[in-house]
């Protein structure tokens, strides 16, 4: 029998009610005027969101699909490229390009620590000349470690060097700022999953004009995954391919939701819950995995205490209480846990997770006083909520039209 889980993994997450219902509508024609109109309105609210004027093409697909379309798309075989990775998901943007024969240096470093802007600078120089990387490929939020690179200032040093800039801001994108157009980014991927709370099925990638005179020049195969298809459809409100309509409208609903709250409020939301995870967890003298000065907004990684298991303590949560978290990945598996406040993400969701992770501790035979992680996370909640935003005031995104899909509610 199902029974009602605290999903605190970092994807797929918690899908709000009536964005499970928007996705229950009755089927609509892919090649019909309510699927164009529905085309149109996510496209818009999508570039509101992700602060671009560029393409935004939508593809059924993970977001690992989103990243094989980014290289497939832009580079060529042999090519040079630098791909900077502090986790999992960097890693795998150099087994793509590995994959598809680019030539990718990859630039590692240690988990739990950021990609710094200076480190990025110096291997730019190493790659000057017409023989140098064409190229720099990073992830933006590493949810395997729990790090946020500061892109920003990254994107200052990758936009002196003239090298085309692709992104992965899978988990990023839509719980912390992200400005593509304005930092230059040529190339970004994101995925409905992930902060945009709907189901999985729809990888979003983001194109400058930079990145299609790179896609003219790309010799690399593709035919699913071939954006230029995807752009010449959409300019007739339609998919080269049959798309995952349901998750299309349950997207659409979810960025309404997300309009109303306004994306302000909602990187504000993400960064306050961050910040009472982890004081939290440090009340309960659980180690924080990654580098504080840029812990990641969607998700925390820390390590049990010794002499605990990371899989006994995530299957007590699991089995126990209800309370879903992940593991770590790749070379840490086995040694981390990783707890996310990303999408629809409440105060209290975060107490209730608080609260079975010190039942779960108990159990354990671990020392932890009652309520100590709750009040902890709500003294530093209470704290960041009185501080005003630092953040410019921006237009607040205008929520999707839904005039193709409102009369089958």
């Amino acid at each position: 029998m199902y029974r009602p889980q605290n999903l605190r993994i970092p994807g797929p997450t918690v899908v709000p009610q009536a964005v499970l219902a928007a996705s229950a509508r009755p089927m609509i024609n892919h090649r019909g005027p309510e699927f164009a109109a529905l085309l149109a309105a996510l496209t818009r609210a999508l570039q509101d969101f992700l602060r671009t004027q560029q393409d935004v093409l939508m593809l059924t697909a993970s977001g690992s699909g989103g990243m094989e379309a980014a290289v497939a798309n832009t580079l060529s075989s042999g090519e040079k490229v630098l791909v900077f990775s502090c986790g999992a998901f960097g890693e795998r943007f150099a087994a793509i390009c590995k994959a598809y024969g680019v030539d990718a240096r990859r630039v590692d470093v240690p988990y739990g620590r950021a990609v710094e802007p200076d480190l990025v600078r110096d291997e730019l120089a190493k790659e000057k000349g017409k023989d140098g990387a064409k190229a720099v490929l990073i992830t933006h939020n590493e949810t395997s470690t729990g790090i946020l690179n500061p892109l920003k200032e990254i994107s200052e040093v990758v936009r002196e060097s003239g090298k085309l800039f692709v992104v992965d801001s899978v988990s990023g994108a839509g719980a912390t700022e992200l400005e593509i157009d304005e930092w230059g980014i040529d190339v970004c991927i994101t995925a409905s999953q992930k902060a945009w709370g709907a189901p999985p099925g729809v990888a979003i990638v983001t194109m400058s004009p930079k990145a299609w005179k790179a896609y003219e020049k790309s010799d690399l195969p593709k035919v699913y995954f071939d954006l230029a298809t995807y752009k010449a459809a959409l300019e007739k409100a339609q998919t080269p391919a049959t798309p995952a309509i349901t998750v299309y409208i349950a997207l659409q609903e979810s960025l309404r939701l997300m309009a109303e709250e306004g994306l302000e409020a909602i990187i504000r939301r993400h960064r306050d819950l961050a910040r009472a995870t982890r004081r939290a967890l440090q009340a309960v003298n659980l180690g924080l995995f990654a580098d504080e000065r840029y812990a990641s907004p969607a998700v925390t990684a820390f390590r049990p205490p010794a002499r605990v298991d990371p899989r006994n303590l995530i299957r007590i949560l699991r089995d126990d209480h209800d309370t879903i978290v992940a593991g770590g990945q790749g070379k840490m598996e086995g040694q981390l846990v990783r707890v996310a406040h990303l999408g629809f993400c409440t105060l209290q969701d975060i107490v209730s997770f608080l609260s079975a992770l010190e039942l779960t501790l108990r159990d354990l035979n671990q020392p932890v006083e009652s309520g100590v992680a709750i009040a902890a996370a709500l003294r530093s909640y209470a704290e960041s909520t009185q501080q005003p935003s630092r953040r410019e005031a921006r237009p607040a995104p205008r929520p999707p039209a839904s005039d193709a899909v409102a009369s089958r509610r």
